[in-house]
């Protein structure tokens, strides 16, 4: 076919410089048509035979390759291996070109490996997200370091393709500037170290709701590659952390909170000091029609008075001996009504407890745990119970501290 043309050419009287480059063109044009005619057809047919396959089995991997255009790359094979094979008799006249465009194809040769390579991890990484196991792992971090390795790898033998040396001479000699490589590869470094404390410490995984006060991320973790940690807030905002900021910087994982099934509601009220007193057996009366500290009232005073009678206590100041006060009736009716609250979680810690005391008052605390950790049933329940106590503190002769205006003012 070569010299065919050239032959042609010469007897139609075409000077020998002008049917070489007349030849080299029209053998260049052939062979990129060629070559794109293959590879149409191959695409056409990997396309077919590997939906096909896709179809008939029943694992989801190979339809992960096909969406991750796996036999799209490897379609451009066939054709790369053709122009490499006859670009030596297109430009066998033009040494100097030939060896640039066979240098230009094994650079796309590497290029197009290093698609394939991606692809195929991209699957691997799609696939496994599927599987419960591995959902929550940082997987893509991973797969960012090894395909960091690759392109270093195909630098490297670009370079050297390029320059005309082999490979491990090209290595060899970058030792000189392997500080700046350091420097250049800081930040993915930093990553792929706390990319693996994070997997080994299970420090973080993806869905875990995490607050980071110093990057002002408050969500779920939704992705963790090499480089950044993606949270998504509340209030649906990105905020993007780097990785390595997870095992240098503090941080809150609420995951423990959400595999114990509750969430926590620690709140007080404040009550007047000036307002708790002893109790006295008019009081203790009216406050037996209180259902939740009945029996405790009938309980409590029996025991209290076999007490006093049998020290022989003057009971005419309400002082001497033991009394009952308004604010721990109050405090056990509390204790009572969130031991009885339908969203309170039973099986961990509740509590109502009183705190140190304040210029304003004293704390009354409750610790306890909802059973439904959606945030907007949360913050129902905890306001659903809190309104209740803050009604209920005037049937016990309290009051909650409120700053005066006259007070503010001054």
């Amino acid at each position: 076919m070569k010299h065919y043309i050239y032959d042609l050419l010469i007897e139609n009287g075409f000077t020998q410089s002008a049917a070489k480059y007349l030849n080299m063109l029209a053998l260049l044009v052939a062979l990129l048509i060629v070559a794109f005619i293959i590879d149409f057809i191959t695409k056409r047919i990997l396309w077919r035979v590997s939906s096909g396959i896709a179809k008939r089995t029943k694992t989801d991997f190979d339809d992960i390759l096909i969406t991750n255009k796996l036999p799209r790359n490897v379609a451009h094979i066939i054709p790369l291996i053709i122009l490499i094979e006859f670009v030596p008799q297109v430009f066998s006249d033009f040494p100097f070109v030939e060896s640039i465009i066979e240098k230009t194809l094994k650079v796309v040769a590497i290029l197009l490996a290093l698609r394939i390579l991606r692809s195929i991890l991209l699957s691997v990484k799609d696939y496994l997200k599927t599987l419960p196991k591995y959902k929550d792992k940082p997987i893509y971090s991973y797969i960012q370091v090894f395909m960091i390795f690759m392109w270093l790898l195909a630098i490297f033998s670009i370079f050297a393709i390029i320059t005309g040396i082999s490979f491990w001479e090209f290595v060899t000699s970058l030792g000189a500037v392997s500080a700046i490589i350091i420097l250049v590869f800081r930040d993915s470094i930093l990553g792929f170290v706390a990319s693996i404390q994070v997997t080994v410490n299970d420090m973080v995984r993806i869905g875990d709701w995490i607050t980071f006060e110093k990057y002002g991320a408050d969500g779920d973790v939704i992705e963790i590659t090499l480089a950044t940690v993606k949270v998504q807030n509340w209030d649906k905002t990105i905020t993007t952390i780097p990785t390595y900021a997870l095992i240098s910087d503090s941080f809150k994982n609420w995951r423990g909170m959400s595999n114990s099934g509750g969430r926590r509601i620690k709140r007080s009220v404040i009550i007047k000091a000036s307002t708790i007193k002893f109790l006295t057996d008019k009081d203790i009366e009216r406050f037996k029609k209180i259902e939740l500290v009945s029996e405790y009232l009938n309980t409590r005073s029996n025991e209290i008075s076999k007490h006093n009678i049998q020290l022989n206590i003057d009971k005419s100041v309400l002082i001497n001996g033991r009394n009952l006060t308004n604010f721990g009736v109050f405090r056990k009716y509390l204790q009572t009504y969130i031991e009885t609250h339908s969203a309170i979680k039973k099986d961990m810690t509740l509590m109502v407890r009183q705190l140190e005391q304040t210029p304003q008052g004293i704390p009354l605390e409750i610790y306890a745990f909802s059973s439904d950790q959606r945030w907007q049933n949360y913050e129902y329940i905890m306001g659903d119970i809190f309104d209740h106590v803050l009604a209920s503190v005037k049937y016990f002769d309290l009051e909650v501290y409120e700053l005066s205006m006259d007070l503010a003012s001054n």
